[in-house]
């Protein structure tokens, strides 16, 4: 039985499910905020939190090989490390916004917009 396990799934194996989420994490942190399923917003979130405690707390080569493994591209790990680290210096958690924004018009999923601080 699956008690008190609470993994967002989003209908996908794994291997496609850690690639979405990496491409998600990237696309956040490239842009600053991405509009997206309310889902995937919801699986995303701790994700990105994780990644910049990381960041802030572990010693530099080994953030960076944690940062590696989700982050997909080279400029977003360096706008982590640089700017973002720097800017969430005197916060502990709560780096992260979701916000509701409607319904998509196609299928009707509903849309999020997940945003850092």
């Amino acid at each position: 039985m699956r008690h008190q396990v609470k993994k967002h799934r989003l209908a996908r194996p794994v291997g496609p499910r850690k690639l979405l989420i990496g491409n998600l994490a990237t696309s956040l942190v490239l842009h600053g905020k991405i509009k997206t399923t309310k889902a995937r917003a919801k699986a995303l979130q701790p994700v990105i939190e994780k990644l910049i405690i990381c960041a802030k707390r572990k010693e530099r080569k080994d953030a960076i090989r944690e940062v590696d493994k989700v982050l997909q591209n080279e400029l977003s790990s360096k706008i982590l490390f640089e700017e973002l680290v720097k800017k969430y210096q005197n916060r502990e958690t709560g780096f992260t916004r979701i916000t509701d924004i409607g319904f998509r018009s196609g299928d009707a999923a509903p849309q999020a917009q997940i945003e850092l601080l």
